[in-house]
């Protein structure tokens, strides 16, 4: 399935949003390290520039991560519309179609002067719901990496996606795979056939 435009990049953010809990250091951790992060997102509207928003948007992230599933376990869709739900009703959604920065039209579920984790909650909320309403949750993925806690997004059309873009897993693990075919070609004959 395409999703739109507006939700494949408000899903991908939602992802950065959650991995920041597994960078060093956390760019939430700080207002100027905030700062920098959020102007790398695709969030529009009012900002305060306080350490105030910074705190809300990073007790937002808690809530956000909930969206994902545990590492092997299937998404519970029941659960996620009680979060999506909560969610809207919190941040006092109301949907409207909005046209700006080059994008066409497109949703936006509260005002641009909604406090900043109201309208990063609600965007997010609004795609998730996206994935609800085509029972495709399980593209909200958490990354096949050894030792890696980052989550994903799998809008790929095979759903093939395994790994996450925060770091260099998928890397690692092909690099690895290969190390592993490489000594095991080189072992001695005799030594493969007794293993």
């Amino acid at each position: 399935m395409e999703f739109a435009h507006d939700t494949q990049v408000v899903l991908a953010a939602a992802a950065a949003l959650v991995n920041t809990a597994t960078t060093t250091p956390d760019p939430l951790d700080d207002l100027a390290s905030f700062e920098a992060w959020l102007d790398e997102q695709p969030y529009s509207g009012d900002r305060e520039h306080t350490d105030a928003e910074r705190v809300s948007v990073r007790d937002l992230r808690a809530r956000v991560a909930a969206f994902w599933p545990a590492a092997d376990a299937e998404p519970d869709r029941d659960g996620t519309v009680e979060l999506v739900n909560a969610l809207f009703a919190e941040t006092d959604a109301r949907p409207v179609l909005a046209r700006h920065a080059g994008w066409d039209w497109h949703l936006h579920v509260t005002p641009s002067h909604a406090p900043l984790a109201h309208r990063i909650g609600a965007e997010i909320a609004m795609a998730v719901a996206d994935l609800i309403r085509v029972d495709d949750l399980s593209r909200l993925r958490r990354c096949a990496g050894e030792d890696c806690d980052a989550v994903l997004v799998d809008l790929s059309r095979n759903r093939s996606k395994r790994f996450c873009d925060t770091g260099n897993c998928a890397n690692r693990a092909h690099v690895a795979a290969y190390r592993a075919r490489r000594a095991k070609a080189a072992e001695p004959a005799g030594r493969r056939a007794r293993s």
